[in-house]
């Protein structure tokens, strides 16, 4: 069996140009099945670790997916917002340990503007339990400070002490700037994998003091104006907040506060749990997972088919060859193992190749896509279901090359040695 792996190898070898391009088609193809599963769970694990710790996440009445994607991952917009009073009254409800208001709608050069409280970065986990932590300088104190996420500071090149200004509106370009009134940075945040790196974090006071002279969402006139030394001097509560996140003294009272928020009397708010919202959200695109994979599979049939086409045209070219081998002792189930040898050999080059290419290509990827997108791909190791794969692209390898081996296993010694013209 060693002379028949080394004789395999030579042949492939010889045939270098043709193998590898069927190598290389397979590859492609292995590639994309693997891409699309580690893309998967990458994602899953990603959006899993962006929250921990958060019993509770409350916002006007909305779908669970949907307020969990605007709240928690910055995708998409509010469909209303809660009252400060109603906001209030559940933070100082009995079985709230803590909460954590946010303000969303604002952005800077197309990065969202997140106004909240210094409770953020007390209470704030993900990963499990990792806490918010700053590469530079400090939390906000003042009403016109800002916090910055990692890759806005390295995208923007912001350090501690840069004004910047806050956009009205989400877009990447804006032609209503609060720039009467600009923040100054006093820290930078520590990496985290997740939205908070795309974000601006500045005060609840700072996102009312910039829309105090705004009257209904339209820009005040030159004479309207209110300047950022009036503005600190008036009261600053705000009237509405878009979400808050809540962390309950026992996980116990979780539901009874869901259900009563839900049916709170005031105005119309929703309470989700954001593990079940994520269930949620995968059931969603489980579907398109699925769809994925079927097609991802398909292609990689259609590289087999490939591989098959290529040992088969191959083997009008090799007739002397396996005569010459059947010449010198060969008996034919040599020649059927030699073509499975070689079709297994593609099998397992293109599995280690398309592995080599997904999880480089997974390292190397991940934090620009994170920042383009705003979504964190993590780098999942190796699991079971990737060495399945792995195992069956290379079984369906050495089964496809039972077609070109059954061939040339029927060929005859006296065939291969007559001329043809």
């Amino acid at each position: 069996m060693k002379a028949l792996l080394g004789i395999a190898l030579r042949s492939l070898l010889n045939r270098r140009l043709t193998v590898g391009l069927t190598i290389a088609g397979l590859t492609v193809s292995v590639a994309l099945l693997l891409g699309v599963e580690q893309a998967r769970k990458s994602a899953r694990e990603g959006f899993t670790q962006t929250i921990s710790g958060t019993d509770l996440i409350v916002g006007a009445r909305s779908g669970p997916v949907q307020l969990l994607l605007y709240s928690v991952f910055h995708i998409g917009n509010a469909t209303n917002q809660v009252s400060w009073e109603s906001y209030r009254e559940i933070a100082d409800s009995g079985p709230v340990a803590w909460t954590v208001p946010i303000a969303l709608g604002d952005a800077h050069r197309g990065y969202r503007v997140m106004g909240t409280t210094e409770d953020l970065f007390r209470h704030y986990r993900y990963a499990r339990t990792r806490q918010l932590e700053f590469a530079r300088g400090q939390a906000f104190d003042g009403v016109f400070d800002a916090v910055l996420g990692v890759d806005v500071a390295e995208r923007l090149g912001y350090e501690v002490g840069r004004e910047i200004v806050v956009s009205h509106g989400v877009a990447a370009r804006s032609f209503l700037d609060h720039d009467d009134k600009p923040f100054t940075v006093t820290g930078i945040l520590q990496r985290t994998g997740t939205p908070l790196d795309r974000t601006v974090l500045v005060t609840l006071e700072g996102i009312e003091a910039i829309h105090v002279d705004w009257q209904s969402g339209r820009p005040p006139t030159p004479g309207e104006r209110i300047s950022a030394d009036d503005a600190l001097a008036m009261e600053l509560q705000p009237e509405a907040i878009t979400a808050f996140l809540v962390g309950l003294q026992s996980r116990i009272a979780t539901f009874r506060l869901q259900r009563a928020i839900n049916d709170y009397p005031d105005e119309p708010l929703t309470a989700i749990l954001p593990g079940v919202a994520l269930s949620e959200l995968w059931s969603v695109i489980g579907t398109v997972e699925r769809v994925l994979l079927a097609i991802s599979a398909c292609v990689v049939l259609a590289g087999l088919i490939g591989m098959v086409t290529t040992l088969l045209t191959s083997l009008s070219e090799r007739r002397r060859e396996m005569a010459i081998l059947r010449a010198v002792g060969a008996r034919p189930w040599h020649i059927f193992v030699l073509f499975m040898l070689e079709a297994t050999t593609i099998g397992v080059a293109a599995a280690v190749l398309g592995s080599v290419l997904v999880f480089g290509g997974f390292w190397l990827g991940a934090g620009v896509i994170g920042q383009q997108t705003g979504i964190h791909l993590q780098l999942v190791a190796p699991s079971v279901s990737e060495a399945v794969i792995l195992g069956l692209v290379i079984a369906a390898s050495a089964l496809a090359g039972a077609i070109p081996a059954w061939r040339a296993w029927r060929t005859s010694l006296a065939d291969g040695l007559a001329i043809r013209l």
